[in-house]
């Protein structure tokens, strides 16, 4: 699902998909239709850095993150490491007239992909988790719960629900 916030769509929910034998997957409908308002179905995928899925971006959002990863300060270790796997894995996708997206083979080992993949909808981005996997973090995840967090960011303290 997608909602329109500011003058700007924002991706919302998940999906269980499944990529066909030519590695292609199709885009919900709910993601498709605001991916070609915002980018005419240019996108940019590109490996998650703290978990083992793949980020997609509508190019315009993309091209925002990416000029900001290049004003960064290249001397420091941690920046490099940043910009090294963000951008040097970014890679450009197009919406097929059927609503796919082919993903090449180097980011699906990554995030070890299969026939199953899961959507998952981030505000300004959408996440693709193999199923297995996704199935697994979300079980790790809400068995931790609130006890099982060492420390809550600043940020979060006075966020409620």
């Amino acid at each position: 699902m997608w909602v329109n916030v500011g003058g700007k769509g924002v991706f919302r929910g998940l999906a269980v998909c499944a990529m066909d034998v030519k590695s292609r997957v199709t885009v919900p409908s709910h993601y498709r239709k605001l991916l070609a308002e915002e980018s005419e179905g240019k996108l940019v995928v590109t490996i998650d850095t703290e978990e083992l899925c793949l980020l997609l971006y509508p190019l315009p959002r993309w091209l925002v993150i990416e000029a900001s990863l290049e004003q960064l300060p290249s001397f420091q270790p941690a920046t490099r490491r940043i910009q090294r796997l963000l951008i040097g894995h970014a890679t450009d996708l197009e919406i097929d007239r059927q609503g796919r997206i082919l993903l090449p083979s180097f980011l699906r080992h990554y995030a070890g992909l299969e026939k199953s993949v899961v959507l998952v909808g981030q505000g300004k981005r959408i996440e693709i988790w193999s199923e297995s996997h996704w199935q697994f973090s979300r079980s790790n995840w809400l068995a931790k719960g609130v006890d099982g967090v060492t420390s809550v960011p600043q940020e979060l303290q006075s966020f409620s629900l």
